[in-house]
């Protein structure tokens, strides 16, 4: 199929030709989104802030479920799923962590160096981890992580 053919549209912002399948526009980079954001209110939050919120320790992620009207909002009860299955991912592998140091420690220098090295990667990428699932919260948006994100969609399908 050559490019004559193909169906175009023009950029809200810029008003460049691109093809409809695009995912940015390629004269201002503005993404081209299908996907609705989150803009409502539940409760006395909005959608994006209470998403946002159920990522501040597992308490408001479990409050979020419990409480009306935020347990029926599929937005608020994605993230706040998200946000406990992922304290439990983050526990076990806090545990296999803590194992692998005992067994790394037995190795007389370079032991205690891997140890220390490993926790501040695990540690620097679960801070940017949750910045990112903040921020995408916030901004409205469902971002999924691998594994735990569709099962974090099934459950807040079900009400």
């Amino acid at each position: 199929m050559d490019e004559t053919n193909v169906p175009l549209t023009s950029c809200p912002d810029c008003a460049a030709q691109m093809p409809q399948t695009a995912a940015y526009c390629p004269g201002c980079g503005r993404p081209m989104q299908t996907e609705a954001r989150a803009q409502g209110k539940v409760g006395v939050l909005s959608e994006p802030m209470a998403g946002a919120l159920a990522y501040f320790t597992f308490i408001p992620a479990i409050i979020f479920l419990l409480l009306e009207p935020y347990k029926h909002n599929r937005f608020v009860r994605f993230h706040s799923f998200q946000c406990l299955l992922l304290w439990g991912a983050a526990i076990l592998l806090a545990i296999a962590l803590k194992l692998a140091a005992l067994l790394l420690f037995i190795i007389p220098v370079l032991g205690p160096l891997l140890v220390v090295l490993v926790s501040a990667v695990v540690g620097i990428g679960a801070l940017v981890l949750w910045l990112v699932l903040v921020v995408k919260a916030f901004l409205g948006e469902t971002f999924q992580l691998p594994l735990l994100g569709a099962f974090a969609v099934q459950q807040a399908a079900q009400s």
